[in-house]
């Protein structure tokens, strides 16, 4: 019976985990102004009220907070070269000098929106530190803005500044959402520190667990990764079996497929495969082959046949000599004898061997086809590249022995008995046969 060995798939096609930088936060400005943009970074998770620093900050003055406006109307429309001049106009007006310290921080807060709006990360990123560069300015903008400092430098995959900079905020925050706890698995995984990555994606999804939440299918994908990356394949099974309770794919139960069969349980791998083929879900012939394997190997070739039988007439399982072959020998399997004949026919027709014409030649002698059967060991011998010449040669003078065609069914015995894997059988026959010719001589006789 052929036996499938448990499959090992890439790294890369297990999974490919980008990091997804979010875009750039609310400003502590937009938010003063009511004006929150489509998309914004900060999850709106509701903070406590940070006891840590009280901070003496000073005030937005009115005639500032009308040009920031004007500044920010500007932005809103997206005339963001008004908006950058206006912001100009401030500075040259009295100099940095002339601006307070939240001033000046709000000021660079909407340069950096106006350069991350136009894609220079770079730019955004060096308003950003000015921001927090200002002493005393509210500690939430400062906390908010190291946030987004961080996704800058992960936007530009400078991967352990952005680490380092959302290290920090986490030093600084009372409230610590899962998106952050994400946002530096990411940063862990690129640098390739598969720990710490997997630590903090587990803190992001027990975070949601906690709260009755889902997690992210992508936050599984990356703990299911990290698992595998360290050959923990109960806790990679324990987050497929996961994924596929909130986001059933077909490359989940195929992978879960796999894994179960690294396990060695057999009956798991069978159930998940089929699950996805009853589905229609493995659309590509190497998939549904596997499916067939495993049929094979539970030792239920009438199933084995069916999907290769399908994928083969669909066109969906490539039509070459190995696919033919494993349909036959399941329809063979199978007692299915008329059908196993004409998959073998095309497995034969298509290999450069002759290892499945001497195979079809039994299967034409179990279908009491002797002639063929006559007709094709031949062809494979002649051709070559026989595994087993010497069983070919018995199969051989059996079809001769059915046909009367005794002097070449001893001839044929007498070449399978050289070799010594088939000595005593060959005999056999050879016994049995002039046996036969010795009763139907005394009926002639008599």
């Amino acid at each position: 019976m052929t036996r499938l060995k448990p499959l090992r798939w890439t790294r890369a096609a297990l999974l490919a985990v980008p990091v997804l930088a979010a875009p750039v936060a609310v400003t502590q400005l937009q938010s003063d102004l009511g004006y929150a943009p489509t998309g914004s970074a900060f999850a709106q998770d509701e903070k406590k009220p940070d006891t840590r620093e009280t901070r003496r900050t000073p005030a937005l003055r009115n005639k500032v907070y009308e040009k920031l406006a004007e500044a920010q109307a500007a932005a809103e429309a997206k005339d963001l070269k008004t908006a950058a001049k206006v912001l100009d106009e401030m500075i040259e007006a009295g100099g940095k000098r002339a601006l307070n310290s939240y001033e000046l921080a709000n000021v660079y807060n909407l340069y950096a929106f106006i350069h991350y709006s136009r894609e220079d990360y770079v730019k955004a990123l060096q308003a950003y530190e000015e921001v927090v560069a200002q002493p005393d300015i509210p500690l939430a903008m400062e906390i908010n803005t190291r946030y987004t400092i961080a996704q800058l430098y992960f936007v530009q995959e400078k991967w352990q500044q952005g680490i380092n900079a959302l290290l920090k905020w986490f030093d600084m925050t009372d409230a610590p959402n899962a998106n952050a706890y994400v946002l530096l698995a990411q940063g862990y995984f690129q640098l390739k520190d598969y720990d710490k990555s997997l630590l903090n994606v587990q803190k992001a999804i027990a975070d949601y667990e906690g709260k009755g939440k889902v997690p992210k299918e992508q936050w599984y994908n990356l703990a299911r990764f990290l698992y595998f990356e360290k050959n923990d394949v109960p806790k990679t099974v324990e987050v497929l079996e996961i994924l596929l309770k909130y986001y059933p794919k077909k490359q989940y139960w195929v992978q879960l497929s796999h894994l179960y069969g690294e396990q060695q349980k057999e009956k798991d791998q069978l159930a998940a495969m089929e699950t996805a083929y009853v589905q229609d879900m493995l659309d590509k012939g190497t998939e549904q082959v596997t499916m067939a394997y495993l049929y094979l190997n539970a030792e239920v070739p009438y199933k084995a046949a069916k999907v290769m039988d399908k994928g083969l007439k669909d066109e969906s399982i490539d039509a070459k000599s190995k696919n033919w072959e494993i349909a036959g020998n399941a329809w063979r399997q199978a007692q299915e004898i008329d059908k196993a004949i004409p998959a073998m026919e095309q497995a034969a027709a298509k290999s450069d061997k002759g290892e499945l014409y001497a195979r079809l030649g039994n299967i034409y002698l179990d279908g009491d086809q002797f002639d063929k059967a006559i007709s094709a060991i031949n062809k494979g011998l002649k051709k070559g590249g026989v595994n087993r010449p010497d069983t070919a040669r018995l199969v051989l003078g059996m079809a001769y022995f059915n046909t009367k065609q005794y002097d070449k069914a001893r001839k044929a015995f007498e070449a399978a008995g050289k070799d010594k894997r088939s000595e005593e059988y060959a005999a056999q026959w050879m016994k049995y046969m002039e046996s036969e010719l010795e009763r139907q001589r005394q009926l002639e006789e008599g």
